[in-house]
């Protein structure tokens, strides 16, 4: 899961984070005496409201059962996180004990070591069952430093019903997917202006990247103990001119729009207000297809009024979801969205805050997790998803699913939005290895800030 904040906040946060590397032992104590225990309270930082009020509970009843201490869980807004983390973590009078944050997050803060070192802890707390991606993302050098807390994979949201009027088959290659949604934009059998047979923003990298990793591409990669950008590589550059035509043939989507809420334009013309009561999108946009992660089902669908509010209900004859195919038939490897928890490194509670670690890794909260629709940790739990068609898809995209790089600049490079610059130019570029190598030379530098 990421969100933008300014460039100067995250290199900032490195200066000041480099001093944490030093704090915070992992050779503590297990916290077994509950009695010892009283008095003591471990803080837990959420972020964003993802996490259901009574899985919260669960957490606090639990963790003061099996340890006698105080669990306190405060959520912070997406927005300020990295900005919060940046100058709490290296405190240790006002550090969070643990805390949830972005997985593409994750490289900025374990490469500057603000995080415990909690390898000893990995098998126990899954190993292996635990999504590697995620894993990856909060390690370096081998060593664990930030685990997965649960994923939330992109797929694909159809109207069954307009792919029916144009004649399509559900694809099952991603050069299948590509000509049926040139096909559905160029009948376009409602005849409706603005119309998309696929909606994706012209900015929006996110969902577009998975066109680059179906054909082997990569945004950056180490090489020689620094990392460097791959817009230019050949494989890399395959799927940008894939994209590119679709932004071209099958899109109607403005070339600054970005990947929020394109469900609204899958949706018929009755739409959902916002607190000004206006049109929460613009409904001058249509779309017979989009990818979206797997809960914007819940706002994808009929609208009715329930309690006096506008909810959306699924209508099965209308719509439609299946996983983004690859080139080999298999699931693309679509961009994985979630969190990733980690132990402060300046906590002074690092034993109370790994069992606090056990219990969210515990089997039951796992199954929680997947209960309330957020993708569980540990592929053994999976199952408590759901078996319908929106936990199927969610399983499926994310069997293959892929993180941004793990360099340490990573962040950086989201916040100046230097992504969704290259990509809006995407659609009318002339020369793609051209406008590539350009943006190669800016994002190089960023990746390897600490």
């Amino acid at each position: 899961m990421t969100r933008r904040l300014p460039l100067v906040a995250l290199t900032g946060a490195a200066l000041v984070l480099s001093a944490c590397a030093s704090g915070g032992s992992s050779q503590t104590p297990a916290a077994t005496d509950p009695s010892a225990n009283a008095g003591k309270t471990v803080t837990l930082w959420l972020a964003g409201g993802d996490t259901p009020d009574e899985l919260r509970t669960y957490l606090k009843d639990t963790f003061t059962a099996k340890t006698g201490a105080t669990l306190a869980i405060e959520e912070q807004s997406w927005g300020d996180l990295v900005t919060k983390l940046t100058t709490s973590l290296p405190d240790a009078e006002n550090t969070p004990d643990v805390v949830e944050l972005g997985n593409t997050q994750s490289p900025t803060f374990t490469n500057v070591g603000a995080f415990l070192d909690i390898s000893d802890q990995y098998e126990a707390l899954g190993g292996s069952k635990l999504l590697q991606s995620f894993v990856d993302a909060g390690s370096v050098d081998g060593r664990k430093y930030a685990l997965p807390y649960y994923f939330g994979s992109r797929y694909v949201f159809a109207r069954a019903d307009v792919w029916k009027e144009a004649g399509v088959e559900k694809p099952t290659t991603l050069e299948e997917f590509n000509a049926a949604v040139k096909t559905i934009a160029e009948k376009n059998p409602r005849k409706i202006k603005n119309f998309s047979g696929f909606f994706i923003g012209g900015q929006d990298w996110r969902n577009g990247i998975s066109w680059v990793f179906a054909n082997g591409g990569e945004l950056a990669r180490k090489e020689n103990g620094q990392w460097v950008s791959t817009l230019s590589d050949p494989n890399t550059l395959k799927g940008l001119a894939q994209l590119q035509e679709i932004q071209r043939s099958a899109s109607k989507a403005p070339a600054d729009a970005k990947d929020q809420s394109p469900w609204l334009y899958i949706n018929d013309t009755d739409v959902i207000l916002d607190e000004n009561q206006k049109p929460a999108g613009d409904t001058s946009l249509s779309a017979a297809t989009i990818m979206a992660p797997g809960w914007a089902h819940w706002s994808i669908g009929n609208l009715e009024k329930k309690d006096g509010k506008d909810v959306r209900t699924w209508d099965p004859k209308k719509f439609t979801t299946f996983v983004l195919p690859g080139t080999d038939g298999k699931p693309a490897p679509v961009f994985a969205g979630g969190s990733n928890i980690a132990i402060s490194a300046k906590s002074k509670n690092p034993a109370l805050a790994k069992e606090l670690l056990k219990i969210v890794f515990s089997p039951e909260y796992q199954q929680k997790l997947g209960a309330a629709g957020l993708g569980p940790a540990n592929s053994d739990h999976v199952s408590a998803l759901g078996d319908d068609e929106f936990a199927k898809a969610l399983v499926d995209s994310a069997s293959n699913s892929k993180l941004t790089p793990a360099a340490p600049g990573w962040a950086a490079v989201e916040s100046s939005m230097v992504m969704e610059e290259f990509f809006g130019k995407l659609r009318d570029a002339s020369d793609l290895a051209a406008l590539a190598k350009e943006y190669d030379a800016k994002i190089t530098p960023m990746l390897n800030l600490k």
